[in-house]
């Protein structure tokens, strides 16, 4: 009984040791040290697999420059993953570069060398010119491991040997190294190198012993892309003083008004016995775009007023208090001859009305603003069938703007590129400089005809007229007539408030009356308030055009 009891209790202290961690199965053990991993998968019972006792390395230096290396890991069977170093700093621009290839005993993806037992494979650019001669410096063995040997050959006798163990940056000698008796083989030891550490072995060789040089990779910094110094400083002022006096130079031929003799210019009179005749018949909305090469909001209130002026239309100010907003009824006026009208002209008669007989200003919106974009295009049109431009000043600004653009999109370009590989960046921007200023230069360049020349200069002359122009040499009974029809043009020219002053002033008979024939105000009102609505009502004209966006803001 007492035997059968210690039998029991035996077996059940061997079943708790046999289940505790101390015995259990490792079933995959790994170690990583220095860019070099050792993998194996273990047996039942087995331990975790130590680093190799021994790494042999044979490496023979070519005539072509080429390091041909064979390592040779003991004991073999275990897996061993290397990550070799092929980049290094060169200098402050540029990285030195060490490419491996014709890998055999084992894979290499760019990063990871794997291999059993033996490995070879060749390295290209190891070698580096001296002053008097070549070296070869490369990083043979990386550890932990126990006993490393490297054995070097090459091309010619070894004129001088480095070597050193631990960090990449250390100074420190490796265990020995040694020239064979022969001088063309050195060989190198090192004992005990840990985790973390490698064996670097520099030989050197007489000068043409091979002829390679490092292979080179510019390395991008930023304060060494755009350096400024003569040579990158005196190309950019070549470059920008070529392309902006190239941009100069297209404006010159390109962009400037056919030359006009001096006979053309000086005050021009907008009557003639006592009856309206502006220079060269040029209408309001037309002068406006003339003028400044533009279709803009104000061309087209003045053509607005014009229409009334004309007794194509009439406005009608409506009463309000003292708070309320101003607002004004355009009124279609029966039996005008709208087929006299010009396209832009007519153009905007249907946008205001629309098949309706009157329409308040405040609610100009909707279709009106819809149908601005052709009363654009037809005041461009306009302007080219009058012979005053060659080709519409809105396509001329598009184009060139386009190709400025696209000038700074290639400087962008170009600056990148140069930027990245080279250190003249600095030249990319003269490109963006000039396509910059090709964009913005765009708005000068439509060119008038000598046409257009000359009646711009007319219209200058005639602006001149209005800016100066006295009352007293217009017959009394056509004052009010003349003089309104004068006030469109003081919109384009901004002199409303004296033009709006003058026709208040007068009546057909030389007396102050309640209203125009073309602008009605509410019961209250009289003609002594004109230039105060007038004022309004281009402003309030104005801003209702350009809630379209159709046109260029005053």
């Amino acid at each position: 009984m007492v035997d059968l009891a210690r039998r029991l209790g035996l077996a059940a202290l061997l079943a708790v040791l046999a289940a505790s961690p101390a015995h259990a199965v490792t079933a995959h053990a790994v170690t990583a040290y220095a860019g070099t991993v050792y993998a194996d998968t273990a047996h039942a019972g087995t331990a975790a697999s130590a680093p190799p006792a021994k790494d042999e390395v044979t490496m023979e230096l070519r005539a072509n420059g080429v390091l041909h290396v064979k390592e040779t890991v003991a004991p073999a069977g275990e897996t061993v993953r290397r990550t070799p170093l092929t980049r290094t700093r060169f200098d402050d621009g540029h990285d030195r570069v060490y490419r491996i290839s014709g890998v055999k005993g084992g894979s290499y993806d760019g990063e990871t060398l794997t291999f059993k037992g033996t490995v070879e494979y060749d390295v290209t650019g190891a070698v580096t010119p001296t002053a008097s001669g070549e070296e070869l410096r490369w990083f043979a063995v990386s550890g932990p491991v126990k006993d490393a040997v490297v054995t070097v050959t090459g091309p010619g006798r070894v004129q001088n040997l480095s070597c050193f163990a631990g960090e990449l940056s250390a100074a420190i000698a490796c265990t020995s190294a040694s020239v064979e008796e022969t001088g063309t083989t050195s060989t190198f030891e090192q004992q005990g190198l840990g985790e973390g550490q490698t064996l670097t072995v520099v030989v050197g060789y007489p000068k043409g012993a091979t002829g390679a040089r490092p292979i080179l990779e510019r390395r991008f910094e930023l304060s060494t892309a755009f350096t400024l110094n003569t040579v990158t400083g005196g190309s950019l002022a070549a470059l920008l003083v070529l392309l902006l006096g190239g941009v100069g130079l297209l404006y010159w031929t390109r962009g400037r008004d056919a030359r006009v003799v001096g006979s053309e210019s000086g005050p021009v009179s907008g009557h003639l016995n006592g009856h309206f005749s502006p220079p060269d018949g040029v209408r309001p909305g037309q002068i406006g775009t003339l003028f400044d090469e533009q279709a803009d909001v104000v061309d087209v209130t003045a053509t607005i007023v014009d229409l009334a002026v004309r007794n194509y239309l009439r406005i009608d100010e409506r009463p309000r208090q003292t708070y309320d907003t101003p607002d004004w009824c355009l009124v279609k006026l029966p039996g005008a001859p709208v087929g006299q009208l010009l396209p832009y002209e007519r153009a905007l008669y249907d946008a205001i009305f629309d098949g309706r007989d009157r329409v308040l200003l405040s609610e100009l919106h909707g279709s009106f603003a819809a149908r601005l974009s052709s009363v654009r295009d037809a005041l461009y049109q306009d302007v080219v069938a009058q012979g005053w431009f060659a080709r519409r000043p809105d396509s001329i600004r598009s184009r060139w703007t386009t190709i400025g653009l696209a000038v700074v999109a290639l400087g962008v370009v170009a600056t990148v590129l140069l930027a990245w590989f080279t250190t003249y960046g600095l030249l990319g921007l003269a490109l963006i400089i000039a396509g910059a200023a090709l964009a913005f230069g765009a708005q000068y360049m439509p060119a008038k005809t000598a046409q257009g020349a000359a009646a711009l200069a007319h219209t200058l002359g005639f602006r001149e007229y209005l800016a100066g122009a006295s009352v007293d040499d217009v017959p009394t009974g056509r004052r009010v007539e003349l003089f309104s029809r004068y006030l469109p043009y003081a919109v384009i020219f901004d002199s409303v408030d004296r033009w709006a002053r003058v026709v208040s002033a007068f009546d057909g008979d030389g007396r102050q009356t309640d209203h125009l024939y073309w602008y009605q105000g509410p019961a209250e009102w009289d003609l002594s308030r004109f230039a105060d609505s007038m004022r309004t009502f281009v402003m309030t004209t104005s801003g209702a055009i350009s809630t379209s966006r159709q046109f260029r803001s005053l």
